[in-house]
């Protein structure tokens, strides 16, 4: 079992920067992979970016390519999302999620444990 608990959301206006954490507990962090996915009211939460066991090959949703940064540090247990230049539509419930599956996956139904989210808003 893997507890996630992400922190970090808030209010920003467009343009500015926030930074996501998700401290993990429980079974071995860096044997899991790590991804980021988002819901905005209405929609199915999407993928928004992974990383692999070791911090290696980062993965990321197309949107968010060159703005956003996902990190880990498995000596803290914990993994980052650095979003900047956000913009009204990446307001969202932001969720981290570990896989036990080696290599990255974009896929929702492959992660195995996930957090309870934390709200991102944008001011336009």
């Amino acid at each position: 079992q893997v507890q996630l608990v992400e922190s970090g959301g808030g209010l920003v206006q467009a343009g500015g920067s926030l930074r996501l954490s998700c401290a993990a507990s429980g079974r071995t962090f860096s044997s899991f992979s790590m991804g980021w996915f988002r819901q905005a009211p209405g929609k199915e939460r999407e993928f928004v970016a992974a990383i692999s066991r070791s911090g290696a090959t980062p993965v990321y949703e197309d949107s968010v390519k060159g703005r956003f940064t996902i990190s880990r540090d498995n000596a803290k247990k914990t993994t980052y999302l650095s979003m900047n230049m956000l913009k009204p539509e990446d307001m969202a419930v932001y969720y981290c999620a570990a896989t036990s599956r080696l290599g990255i996956t974009t896929q929702r139904g492959a992660y195995d444990y996930w957090g309870q989210g934390t709200q991102v808003t944008v001011s336009s």
